[in-house]
């Protein structure tokens, strides 16, 4: 049974602060608990007993609740709670910027919207990209709606938060490869990708910052079909990330 207490703490975690001062996070659903129970440490687990029947082996938590549905909902930051919840700590990765030189990366600029971000990162995990480089106003990876968002690709996506211009200084310094999207970019489809670097992609309001674009040296466009027509003003910013993504891949397959 989960105390009042209990469950007005899982409440707090939809808070940021309150997600940093313990530096833990919450993850609701069969599918997205099953995916992270054994890559992060459990703080907490409660699940219905229909779950445990079927999940008898995923009781590695600090915590562990058999609940009723009527509990998990009270508990639950879902409108459908599915059967189980859990409180994990925050990964701690060590950082590495040489990352970019030996592989493809994301790096996200500002990027606000939760489902965006989370959206983002299942892409990466989709296209193997194992590292994403974040501006510290990038939205919190770890804020419930974009941990629901990954559906579990926060296991094998690192996020990096960081001053995400001092990052593209080195790497541009050292001649490595930053991909950004512009209106006045290159053509993606006929401009020549190289297999390792950071594609950046912007805020979705203001695009990549003024700050951010002049460290870029590879200017990429998506064009739209038929080019010239009138359509809408720009795409949707996971969407252009897995548009890049695909054809990046595309080239190096």
């Amino acid at each position: 049974m989960l105390s009042k207490n209990k469950i007005k703490y899982i409440h707090s975690l939809e808070l940021k602060k309150n997600r940093k001062e313990d530096q833990v996070f919450l993850a609701e659903g069969h599918k997205l608990v099953g995916d992270l129970l054994g890559h992060f440490h459990c703080r907490l687990l409660a699940a219905t007993p229909e779950w445990f029947e079927k999940n008898n082996s995923y009781t590695q938590a600090d915590e562990v609740f058999e609940v009723s549905r009527e509990e998990l909902s009270r508990a639950s930051l879902l409108k459908n709670p599915q059967e189980v919840l859990a409180i994990f700590e925050q990964p701690h990765y060590d950082f590495n910027p040489d990352s970019a030189r030996e592989s493809l990366c994301l790096a996200l600029d500002d990027v606000q919207d939760p489902g965006n971000l989370g959206t983002i990162v299942r892409i990466a995990d989709w296209f193997g990209i194992e590292h994403i480089f974040c501006s510290n106003g990038t939205a919190d990876i770890y804020n419930p709606k974009t941990v629901q968002a990954t559906m579990g690709a926060i296991a094998r996506v690192k996020l990096h938060y960081c001053n995400l211009e001092e990052i593209l200084v080195g790497l541009a310094k050292e001649g490595v490869a930053i991909f950004g999207t512009f209106l006045d970019g290159e053509n993606i489809y006929s401009q020549e990708l190289e297999r390792n670097g950071v594609i950046v992609m912007g805020n979705e309001g203001n695009g990549i910052s003024s700050k951010i674009a002049q460290h870029i040296n590879r200017r990429i466009l998506i064009p739209n079909y038929p080019e010239g027509c009138e359509t809408s003003e720009s795409l949707n910013v996971a969407v252009a990330t897995a548009i890049v993504c695909a054809e990046f891949r595309r080239r190096s397959s």
